[in-house]
């Protein structure tokens, strides 16, 4: 669709090819004089071209304007010397003029260029030039006219299209909220669906097995007793891990401290958590990433390191908030652990503009930090 300064530029360019036309049909000058004539409006379209548009385009009402309107200005005046005739241009230039400076500056302009054909009209005769004057009064009061309507049309296609990137904006958190809404449902439903089912069956299966051997003298029933409590720990952790609400019934640091005493409980692997700096309210996709960040952090030290001992740190600063997940397992090769969960820790960080950080060593164990700034 053409814009509202594309269909002045049509406009213009009617008006000048119009005025062209015009000057080399009619017989009244000279061959050289139409040739200067017709030599300058091309040069005013050549300028408009080159370095008038881009400057309307960009709304540049600035000293490079003044000066490209000035150099139309000039044109204008060799034009309508050489030929009264193109004084018809002024059509196409008065509307130039307010589109490429401020009203403050338009209106004189337009004024002087309307003086112009005065000018012009005083190399015939006094009495030519008094007609010329009272024209030139008219068709200045007119462009004035035509001036702040298209000033007014200008400033309401800029309202309408800031209008239209609001919206479409809106229209992008809409999008944004409901495709969260729609997670965080699959993510309650899925949470749901395992703690019916896989949790309660693994339950069920250690409360069977210890009824039937209650000592679990038999080696082979105490391995399924252990291997049961292992995958209702993973299905506990999945839980956890899945559940919108982890973090509606308390604060983030509360609900981190939650998720290390549930890992020590269930791994029997002792782990500590630490608070640093000063405990504020977060944005609620930040506090999402950094507990996800905790728990698979914790999952990962359950499932591969094979830890002694787990830390895990949380430090509010006056720009960042930084989680640190530290154990003394075996360490693995960090370019090589994407089935780790690393890289799906990663995405969500970026989704808040964080940075993670992986250091891992056979000797020292792994040591998983996430910042976000503030």
């Amino acid at each position: 669709m053409i814009g509202p300064k594309s269909r002045w530029d049509v406009y213009f360019a009617v008006v000048a090819v119009a005025v062209v036309a015009a000057t080399l049909a009619v017989g009244d000058h000279s061959p050289a004089r139409r040739s200067i004539a017709v030599a300058a409006i091309a040069a005013m379209a050549v300028l408009h071209l080159v370095a008038g548009r881009p400057l309307i385009a960009r709304d540049a009402e600035n000293t490079a304007a003044l000066l490209v309107l000035s150099g139309h200005l000039a044109l204008f005046a060799v034009a309508v010397l050489a030929v009264p005739f193109t004084t018809w241009l002024l059509f196409a230039f008065a509307p130039l003029i307010f589109m490429m400076v401020a009203l403050r500056v338009a209106v004189p302009m337009l004024v002087l260029a309307n003086l112009v054909p005065v000018a012009a009209a005083l190399t015939d005769s006094l009495a030519a030039a008094g007609t010329q004057l009272l024209v030139s009064v008219i068709t200045a009061a007119g462009g004035i006219w035509l001036g702040f309507w298209i000033v007014k049309t200008l400033q309401q296609s800029r309202e309408r299209a800031l209008l239209i990137e609001e919206l479409e904006s809106s229209r992008a958190e809409v999008a944004r909220l409901s495709h969260e809404a729609g997670v965080g449902a699959e993510r309650a439903r899925l949470a749901g669906e395992i703690h019916d089912t896989l949790a309660q069956g693994f339950t069920s299966i250690i409360t069977l097995l210890q009824a039937a051997d209650p000592e679990l003298r038999d080696e082979r029933l105490a391995l399924a007793v252990r291997t049961a409590k292992e995958n209702l720990a993973e299905a506990r952790a999945l839980v956890a891990a899945l559940s919108p609400s982890a973090l509606a019934s308390g604060s983030l640091p509360e609900s981190v401290r939650r998720q290390t005493d549930r890992f020590a409980e269930e791994t029997g692997t002792p782990a500590t958590f630490r608070l640093t700096g000063e405990e504020r309210r977060l944005p609620t996709a930040v506090e999402v990433v950094l507990l996800r960040a905790a728990q698979e952090a914790l999952a990962n030290v359950r499932r591969h390191a094979q830890a002694r001992e787990a830390a895990v740190l949380l430090a509010y600063t006056p720009s960042t908030v930084r989680l640190v997940v530290r154990d003394d397992g075996r360490g693995f090769v960090p370019g090589a652990a994407d089935g780790y969960g690393l890289s799906g820790m990663r995405a969500r960080a970026e989704q808040v503009n964080g940075v993670l950080t992986v250091r891992s060593d056979p000797s020292t164990g792994t040591t998983i930090e996430l910042e976000v700034p503030l």
